[in-house]
């Protein structure tokens, strides 16, 4: 591979007595991050609060990096034949990458993402994996102006949405406010929803990623697709971030499927309406076929991986780590024609049959979990909350904006994105106390620290 892509913006430097390869500094920089660290406050899907088992953004973000691991060790074992395989990346790259990968989700999940868009609606829009490459690139401290200052390398295989926002949005899908409502203001969720992308405020970091393909890779590599009453989308991902996608479907479909059943948001019944044997087959086979002398037929192994899943004990946790087990086993390298580079004509994939599998776990988790009213009524309290604390910092950043981010409002020329940067990156609950102290009159002290 060539040495562009683990030059760093900087053009900074390892020490000699340095024993750390490129990416292990990526690694470090990412996992000893302030941004890293505000993952264990922010909502995953569950409401933090609630229960001190199931998922954080920190946890999942911990096991994303872990999968896509053992989807690259997979890969080079089982397709070490193939000519994708020499371009793996290191195993501590992907697993950085998947530490990093919800960096830029604001506080409520995508209820403040849904929120902070509406608020930059003027200013260039929000989305939350583009603000990750801003944290990475610019926001960070490990540099004077260059954030966490990665490799070339690590920052393509955070960039899941190679287009910039004024390339991808509709301007017919613009932010606005509910108009049904006649007493209270309510934000319209579908109009403010953002588009798959990066913000035009890191064009000259995505030039820069970009600079070691040829004109014609760098063109395909950004192209979007028009959908009709929608915002575009970009189509295409580098080798390494297909691999971090793979490992981030694996770890919502499955690990978050463990958290609901656990906390009784799925019932048994329920499960087996959304996944019928005909769903699993492939992998009803391969429990077959590992445990031969058990003699059982489809049916049977149906019954045993459900009765895992609801049952007592350890059971749960057997399914599941079988599941993520088969889940990486299936990840297959596929290619994608049009490309020069490697980087780009490589990618992970699973087989049709286990990508419906796995898209069924998904849709089973947003029908009864992530869209059920429960869940709901706490996103769109939350999505209130970060527009009420934006706008009020907004009104008067002299006044509420903390002394450190102030100066940098100045700087900036007075900027709304330095403002949409301080409320992303709070945790909910440091989102909850800001806006007690706002606008709860029995709320707060001057003691407080902001």
């Amino acid at each position: 591979m060539s040495d562009a892509w683990t030059e760093r913006r900087s053009k900074w430097a390892q020490q000699p007595d340095d024993s750390r390869g490129p990416y292990d500094v990526d690694y470090s920089r990412i996992v000893h991050s302030s941004s890293f660290r505000r993952l264990q406050g922010k909502t995953q899907i569950l409401n933090l609060g609630d229960s001190d088992f199931y998922r954080t953004r920190l946890t999942h973000s911990l096991e994303v990096g872990q999968i896509a691991g053992g989807i690259v060790r997979q890969l080079r074992m089982s397709q070490s034949a193939h000519p994708g395989a020499h371009f793996l990346p290191d195993e501590k790259l992907v697993q950085a990458i998947g530490f990093a990968h919800d960096l830029g989700h604001p506080p409520f999940g995508h209820g403040g993402e849904v929120a902070l868009n509406y608020c930059m609606r003027k200013n260039g829009g929000f989305e939350g994996n583009g603000q990750t490459l801003r944290i990475l690139s610019k926001l960070e401290s490990f540099s004077e102006k260059d954030g966490a200052d990665l490799c070339r390398r690590t920052l393509l295989g955070l960039l899941k949405y190679p287009a910039p926002f004024s390339d991808v949005k509709n301007p017919r899908c613009y932010p606005a406010m509910d108009e049904r409502p006649t007493s209270i203001r309510l934000l319209d969720r579908n109009k403010s929803k953002p588009p798959k992308c990066f913000m035009d405020s890191e064009r000259d970091v995505v030039d820069w990623i970009l600079t070691p393909f040829s004109d014609s890779d760098r063109h395909s590599f950004q192209a979007v697709k028009s959908i009709e009453g929608k915002h575009s989308k970009p189509t295409h991902k580098s080798f390494d971030c297909s691999i971090m996608d793979v490992a981030d479907d694996i770890a919502y479909g499955v690990h978050d499927l463990e958290d609901a059943i656990a906390l009784g948001l799925i019932s048994e019944r329920t499960f087996r309406q959304a996944i019928t044997p005909e769903k699993c087959g492939p992998f009803l086979y391969s429990l077959m076929q590992r445990y031969p002398e058990k003699n059982i037929d489809e049916a049977s192994a149906f019954e045993s991986f459900v009765n895992g899943l609801f049952g007592e004990g350890g059971g749960r946790k057997r399914s599941i780590g079988r599941l993520v087990h088969y889940f990486i086993v299936s990840t297959r390298i596929d290619t994608s024609d049009g490309f020069e580079d490697p980087i780009l004509s490589f990618r992970a994939g699973v087989p049709k049959s286990d990508r419906d599998f796995l898209s069924a776990l998904q849709d089973l988790i947003v029908a009864e979990v992530i869209t059920s009213p429960n869940v709901q009524h706490l996103e769109f309290k939350g999505q209130k909350m970060v527009v009420s604390v934006f706008e009020a910092m907004q009104s008067d950043p002299r006044s509420f904006l903390p002394r450190d981010a102030y100066k940098e409002y100045v700087a900036s020329g007075e900027d709304l994105r330095v403002i949409c940067d301080y409320v992303a990156g709070m945790t909910d609950g440091y989102l909850l106390k800001t806006y007690d102290r706002l606008f709860s009159p029995r709320m707060g002290s001057v003691f407080d620290q902001l």
